[in-house]
Order: C-alpha cells, then sequence, then structure tokens
C-alpha cells in the first residue's frame, strides 16, 4: 500500500533548472495550474536571493502594484512576481526595465495561465523570456527519489534491463493514479480528496476562466470537461465532446483552448513531419492530472480495479494518461527533448508517446495494463522503428509486469515503477 504523505516540503526538480536559466535569462516564468506549487517555488527562490515576492493575489498588492508597476519592478534581482496574469500592466513596466538593461536573472514571475493566452504578455516579452512548466509533482517528487529513467532511455537504453522485480501491484497502480500529483489532492484521501477535486474544478472554471476570457457559454464548461475526461487517452473527437456538452464544434474548440490555458488538459499532437504520408494527424487528449482525470468520470479505486471489459478499459486509458504524465514532467527537466507527440499510422497502429531528441534521434513508448506482453504489443514500436531506421534510439513497452528486459532490437520491456524508483 502507499503511505500516506507529509506535504510540509517537497524537493522540486524545477528549483535546479530556474536558479540555471537565471544565469542566463533575464525572465525566467514559471506557468502551471493553481496550486502546483508554484508560489512555494518562487517563494524559495526569493528566500534564496533575500528578495520580497510581490504577491498579486493579495487584494492591497494588486491594488498598489497597479497604481504604481514601476516602482516594484525596479526592485533588487531577481524581482519575483506571483500571479503576474491579475495585474498584466507589470510586464510593460518589466519591458522598460529590460530596455535600459538585458542582465540575467532580473525577474521571475508565475502564472496559472499559459503565458501565450494573454495578448499583453505575448506581446511586451516576446524574446525576452524563458517559460518553464511546472507540472504536478512526480511520483519520485511525492516519493523522495531522484528520477533518471528518461534520461538513461534517451542515452543508454541497455542499462536499464534487470533481474531485480518490481513488486509494485495493480492496485498499488490504481492508487497512484486517483492520487495524482496535485500537492494539496497528494495530502489527503478518500472522500476528502474527491471533495477537494470537486472544489478544484468549480474554482477553476468559475474565476479563473473570467478571468482569461468573456465566454457566452460558461455553465457548460464543467459539461465539456467531463467529456473530454471520458477520452483521455484516446484521439480527441471534438464534435463528439462538444455535442454531448450542449456545444456547437467551433465554440467546443474555442473552450476546450480555455481549458488547456488552464493546464487541465492538455491535446498531445500527432508526431512524424517525415512520415506524414503514412501517419494520421489528430491529437490525443489527456487531462494533465491522472487523479483530477479519474474524479472526473467517477472511476474509483474500487471500479477500476474490476475484471471486466468495461473497468478494464478505463483503467488502461488512465494509466496511459498516468504514464505519459510522469514521462513528461521529466521530459521538463531535460535538455534533450526537442519536441514530444503520439504517432499512429492510418491502419491503426500506434505509439502512445514518442519523444524527439535535438539531435533528430528518437525514443518511443507504449503503455499496456497488462503483466505480460506478446509480440502484438510491441508491434507500433517496430513500425515504427521501421520507419526511422538509424535514427529509432528505442522503444518502451511499459507495463505491470515485474521485469526489465531487452525484448527485440532496440525494443524493450519495463515496469512502469522504473520510471520513478532507483533502480535506473
Amino acid at each position: 500500500m502507499i503511505q500516506s504523505l507529509a506535504m510540509d516540503y517537497i524537493s522540486r526538480r524545477a528549483f535546479e533548472l530556474i536558479q540555471s536559466r537565471l544565469r542566463v535569462e533575464p525572465v525566467v516564468a514559471l506557468q502551471g495550474p493553481r496550486t502546483v506549487g508554484k508560489s512555494t517555488l518562487l517563494g524559495e527562490v526569493a528566500r534564496g536571493h533575500g528578495v520580497e515576492v510581490v504577491d498579486l493575489d493579495e487584494p492591497v498588492m494588486r491594488s498598489a502594484v497597479t497604481a504604481d508597476p514601476a516602482i516594484f519592478m525596479a526592485g533588487a534581482s531577481p524581482v519575483c512576481v506571483d500571479e503576474f496574469q491579475k495585474a498584466p500592466v507589470v510586464l510593460d513596466s518589466i519591458k522598460a526595465e529590460l530596455n535600459r538593461s538585458l542582465t540575467p536573472g532580473r525577474f521571475v514571475i508565475t502564472g496559472s495561465t499559459r503565458f501565450d493566452a494573454l495578448p499583453r504578455a505575448a506581446q511586451a516579452l516576446t524574446g525576452r523570456i524563458h517559460v518553464i512548466d511546472l507540472l504536478p509533482l512526480s511520483q519520485g517528487e511525492i516519493d523522495g527519489a531522484t528520477e533518471g529513467f528518461l534520461e538513461v532511455a534517451m542515452t543508454d537504453p541497455e542499462r536499464l534491463t534487470s533481474p531485480h522485480r518490481s513488486t509494485t501491484t495493480r492496485s498499488d497502480y490504481i492508487e497512484r493514479i486517483c492520487r495524482g500529483g496535485l500537492p494539496l489532492a497528494v495530502s489527503r484521501e478518500g472522500t476528502i480528496r474527491n471533495r477537494w477535486f470537486d472544489d478544484y474544478v468549480r474554482v477553476s472554471l468559475a474565476r479563473d476562466v473570467l478571468e482569461l476570457a468573456k465566454i457566452r457559454q460558461g455553465a457548460l464548461l464543467p459539461a465539456l470537461l467531463k467529456r473530454l475526461a471520458g477520452q483521455t487517452a484516446q484521439l480527441l473527437n471534438m464534435a463528439a465532446a462538444g455535442r454531448a456538452a450542449g456545444l456547437e464544434p467551433r465554440t467546443a474548440e474555442t473552450y476546450t483552448k480555455l481549458l488547456e490555458d488552464l493546464f487541465l488538459v492538455r491535446r498531445l499532437g500527432a508526431w512524424g513531419r517525415t512520415l506524414r504520408s503514412r501517419s494520421g494527424s489528430a491529437p490525443k487528449i489527456h487531462v494533465l492530472d491522472s487523479g483530477l482525470a479519474a474524479r472526473l468520470i467517477r472511476l474509483t479505486p474500487a471500479k477500476m480495479a474490476r475484471l471486466d471489459p468495461a473497468a478494464m478499459s478505463d483503467f488502461g486509458h488512465l494509466l496511459e494518461t498516468f504514464v505519459v504524465g510522469e514521462i513528461l514532467k521529466q521530459a521538463s527537466w531535460s535538455s534533450k527533448v526537442a519536441d514530444v507527440g503520439h504517432w499512429r499510422t492510418r491502419d491503426g497502429h500506434e505509439v502512445d508517446l514518442v519523444i524527439e531528441h535535438y539531435d533528430g534521434t528518437v525514443t518511443a513508448f507504449e503503455v499496456k495494463s497488462a503483466a505480460r506482453i506478446t509480440g502484438k504489443d510491441t508491434r507500433g514500436l517496430q513500425i515504427l522503428r521501421k520507419a526511422l531506421g538509424d535514427t529509432f534510439n528505442a522503444g518502451f513497452v511499459l507495463n505491470t509486469g515485474e521485469l526489465a528486459y531487452r525484448f527485440d532490437e532496440r525494443i524493450f520491456v519495463a515496469p512502469i515503477d522504473l520510471l520513478w524508483s532507483n533502480r535506473s
């Protein structure tokens, strides 16, 4: 069983990334879902440099900064601004400061909406800002383990094979999926966690969406989010999701983009520019946090533990969303990742996640809920390997089994928990 956790302090991998970027970039922007820990991390950065945080979530501070942003943005470096989107006028003052000097490490700003979703932000600091996504806690961050799986998979995949057996059970994976990685959800259990997820969605859709855009049918957003959650880890069917939520297709598309800008869902685009004649182009949809996905579609650990076809299908989709999310968290810390996506041939063969390296080579991942892997389970990876030739670095089938081993040339099978265990 997974132990309940004390969430007083969790070391975030992004802290080191922020510090390294501050040495070369004038502005570092930290963006991610609400309650993911941006303010905590910004406070840690501020304390390390002996400066205060300009917290724009505080009404009094927001009023003062809005009245005279220049004086606040001229402070000692780095000027740390929390929830900058609450007073976008600060961006003009930041730009004015940068016009005088492009000294590295001048500003760190955070926001709960995507930076490029705000027109003023996109225009004011183009070319002068480095954006870092702070995603929900990884399983390694929760467990206190330093994850190296993706780095090793991209550089020396053979090293991941091992005779050591995984002891993680199906029930353990289900618990981790339903827990997710949002810090305030991780620290809760059972009905208390479910209530927190419900409140999280309500506040995000009632307050944050209204701050981001004026919409006419806001009452239908919860229904759309639930319909999208029902498609998690599947090809996005916007028409079906919109129709079920009572929205016209164009409106559904606009509202889905809003949900992406608030880090509630992500579209994983089709990968394979050079393989376009053989591959489909539809994106997959993933709820950003697996725990939130499970709650949105009312899937409890008890329901997922059943072995009937419907429960097994639901478990498989949520498992893929969970695993893809964990790999993309590690990708967000890596300097080697150039592009990500899923790959699917027109006749239905697919690979759940493709990581393209900056050198043009590729590492690919397929997620399976079964404990035993057959040649059929590796078919998508085999086809991709043949299509790419020498640029195919390695393919992994991540499953609920116990052993990590080489299945075929440059194709490996590994337990899912190798993503966050120290066995790599």
